[in-house]
């Protein structure tokens, strides 16, 4: 049985059974029985289906985002702004997912002259984490449903009951059966469901070994995967930034959803010239967030996920300390029943600590000193990870060079990093490869189908 335990309290919420092998069977039977007929249906459907899904999130916006709340302790307010952007995301591909799926046309050399179609492959199975559990999923369901692809969920075991949501949500707004199904199932049962010849891709959100493990399985069986794993990324402050305005977004990115982001900023890489002035001011900033139960409005954060997942940020605490870090800041447990963890910062982190290869995913930043942009750049690519990055600086051509020199998929120019359904999200090096969102992400898992015609 699969538990579902609020993090804020520490009490069970509810149990959830485990598939068996021969439940997992009928359900890709189903998949594959729902995409032969999905594949086949009009783009104006599947636009159609998209809208209703996006109105049925609306509908229950409230009560979607308390199960999340619930299941994996943010706050209800982030709660509800995720399945807002859930429904936004589907609206924009019903709204501008019919242009991308336009054949485009060529003239050939020879006279002749050939076109590219994009068709669907069959059912995708998608791996996801608990950290937003509706955006994750949303991010592959809305281009795997207009596609005309169906879509299997493995979602992560601490939040079945927003998988049990999600699924609801398709289903009540007519989708045909087998569409998109949740598969309660362990990890050791993801290898043969990749195996299985009903499934063509997987997508994975998740850690670096989990995204090794899952390649290795869909490299056996040449099926196409795309990861978007872990992520260490710089926030890059320089002396002609707006000081004030950057530390205000270096705390909400460092904090937002309790530091369990892949894409928060971790790394704060600030010049020596306003080096004291911002961690400073940075500091403050950080002891004044308030940790608390989240369905309070007045809460900046709730506790971490689970309590073993705060444990292990307090152990990333400790032996950075041990390496001769700095905690200047927070990093502590309040005297809360849940697993809550103070927002902190580490400093004077050795190169040679263990951090330097790692994510921490809890609220706690380091803090670097720059002596200058190359120093910068340096910090920042000195790691295995290359999701997304923030600089802040008004100058245009070191605009320019972060943006050609920092080894990222995404970079932020004097904001926040955020993901948006418009553009392409996903990184480079040990965070993964291929993109979701946009119209990449509506193309990973479609055949580019080339038809060539005599002139």
């Amino acid at each position: 049985m699969f538990k579902s335990v609020n993090p804020a309290t520490g009490r069970q919420i509810a149990t959830y059974p485990v598939l068996t092998a021969q439940d997992v069977d009928a359900k890709l039977a189903q998949a594959a029985q729902a995409f032969d007929a999905w594949r086949r249906t009009s783009i104006a459907d599947r636009v159609a289906l998209l809208e209703r899904i996006a109105d049925r999130y609306d509908a229950n916006r409230d009560r979607l985002a308390r199960m999340a709340t619930q299941e994996m302790g943010k706050t209800l307010t982030s709660a509800m702004a995720e399945v807002e952007k859930c429904a936004a995301a589907f609206r924009h591909y019903a709204s501008h997912g019919p242009a991308m799926l336009e054949p485009q046309s060529y003239t050939l050399a020879n006279g002749g002259s050939a076109e590219v179609r994009w068709l669907p492959q069959g059912p995708v199975l998608a791996i996801m984490p608990w950290n937003f559990p509706y955006w994750q999923a949303v991010r592959f369901l809305a281009p795997t449903i207009l596609a005309g692809n169906v879509g299997l969920l493995k979602h992560a075991s601490i939040v079945q009951g927003v998988a049990g949501l999600m699924e609801e949500m398709v289903r009540d707004a007519g989708a045909p059966d087998g569409l998109f199904q949740n598969l309660a199932i362990r990890s050791d049962a993801v290898g043969a469901i990749i195996a299985d010849d009903r499934v063509v891709a997987v997508t994975l959100t998740g850690s670096e070994g989990a995204g090794v493990a899952v390649a290795e399985q869909a490299g056996r069986n040449l099926k196409k995967v795309v990861l978007e794993l872990g992520g260490s990324d710089p926030f890059v402050v320089m002396p002609s930034a707006d000081i004030d305005a950057a530390v205000k977004a270096a705390v909400t990115a460092r904090v937002q959803n309790s530091g369990q982001s892949c894409i928060c900023a971790k790394r704060m890489i600030v010049h020596a010239d306003i080096y004291d002035a911002f961690l400073a001011k940075f500091a403050d900033a950080m002891r004044a967030v308030r940790a608390g139960d989240p369905l309070d409005p007045a809460s900046d954060m709730g506790p971490l996920s689970s309590f073993e997942q705060r444990d292990t940020v307090v152990e990333q605490i400790a032996e950075a300390r041990r390496q001769g870090a700095t905690l200047l800041v927070g990093g502590e447990q309040p005297d809360l029943p849940g697993a809550y963890l103070t927002a902190g910062i580490l400093t004077d982190i050795p190169s040679d600590s263990p951090l330097m290869a790692e994510e921490i995913f809890g609220p706690v930043a380091m803090v670097f000193r720059a002596a200058d942009i190359d120093d910068a750049i340096r910090i920042a690519n000195d790691i295995p990870f290359g999701l997304g990055s923030s600089v802040w600086t008004s100058d245009a051509g070191e605009q320019d060079r972060f943006v050609r020199e920092i080894e990222a998929g995404m970079t932020a120019i004097n904001q926040m990093l955020a993901s948006s359904a418009e553009v392409p999200f996903g990184g480079i090096k040990r965070s993964g490869h291929g993109r979701e969102l946009g119209s990449f992400g509506l193309h990973e898992f479609m055949n580019a189908k080339t038809v060539l015609r005599s002139g």
